[in-house]
């Protein structure tokens, strides 16, 4: 008896993650899921330098603004409740300094540059098609900072807008490094503060603007992770308290299908030997002196020096 639809996946061809890949991640907080299982099995990788971008124009400003080195002045600025804010940032980079912040923020800008310079994959989490205009400046932003939202003007962005935005991200990365393959994913977070018919809505605008511009031949790939966790994790025990977000099980589900098609079978044979040494750093023994944990330690230490040998970049 089958008691869960399957979405049909096939392993990725070419293009695979593997130890000496370099993955960029920009987007919603799904990004970031994605991005802790990489830090935790040690790719190399490189998150949302600006914070969780859950809209497609705040990624696209990001993405030109790190491509032609276009640096921030004190005028991007604004102060509220204390802090010094950027309209393109997440509020994670806000800080009480103005002088602090605006290093931070350019300092993010050369290392954006760099890292999509050099990246074999850049993976783009989608998260709403609705956004907001700051009235005063008639502009987009990417976080409204609990600015009061009387000064900001509620948008859907049609599919034709987000597919436009959509290719200019592709030609922008596509500028500085034409090799690397994009991979388009929409994050399986209900944002239900929109409304339930408004986030299914947000969705397949989302949804339709990206299948208008993938390509495989050119690289440029979708991954169903939201129509995975619609239609095989259909029970709230896969969603946190809040009903919103994914549990952490539905993340692993989600993060094992992923793995399936995108990281080369050498690269899961490795990512084996990592977990290994990882847990086996977080273990606590009942006898740190005894003989037997000594040997522990010697067997944990040889397993991470030969894998150290084979990728150097891998810091434990």
């Amino acid at each position: 008896m089958n008691l869960q639809t399957q979405i049909p996946l096939n392993k990725q061809q070419h293009s695979h993650i593997d130890y000496h890949s370099k993955v960029v991640l920009f987007g919603s907080c799904f990004s970031e899921n994605i991005g802790e299982k990489l830090e935790y099995f040690k790719f190399q990788n490189f998150q949302n330098p600006f914070g969780i971008l859950f809209h497609p124009l705040a990624i696209e400003s990001l993405i030109t603004r790190a491509i032609n080195e276009k640096e921030y002045s004190g005028d991007a600025l604004f102060f509220h409740n204390e802090q010094w804010h950027c309209f393109d940032t997440h509020s994670k980079l806000s800080n009480a300094s103005k002088e602090e912040m605006l290093n931070g923020l350019n300092t993010s800008i050369q290392s954006a540059n760099k890292q999509i310079k050099n990246a074999s994959h850049v993976v783009i989490t989608l998260g709403t098609a609705w956004v907001y205009r700051y009235i005063e400046t008639d502009t987009i932003v990417a976080n409204c900072h609990k600015i009061s939202q009387k000064k900001f003007l509620k948008e859907l962005l049609s599919v034709d807008e987000i597919a436009e935005s959509l290719q200019s991200i592709i030609a922008l990365i596509r500028s500085v490094n034409s090799t690397t393959s994009i991979l388009f994913t929409v994050s399986p977070v209900r944002h239900t503060k929109n409304g339930f018919v408004e986030n299914t809505l947000s969705k397949s605008h989302l949804i339709a603007a990206i299948h208008q511009v993938i390509e495989p031949r050119n690289k440029s790939f979708y991954f169903p992770s939201y129509e995975i966790m619609m239609d095989e994790l259909r029970d709230y025990r896969f969603y946190a308290d809040d009903m919103i977000h994914p549990s952490r099980l539905a993340v692993d589900y989600i993060w094992e299908k992923f793995k399936d098609v995108w990281v080369s079978d050498e690269a899961i044979q490795t990512m084996e030997e990592v977990d290994a040494i990882q847990k086996g750093t977080l273990h606590k023994p009942f006898n740190p002196n005894s003989e037997s944990h000594q040997k522990f330690l010697k067997t944990l230490e040889d397993k991470r020096v030969q894998l150290l040998s084979q990728f150097p970049h891998i810091v434990f």
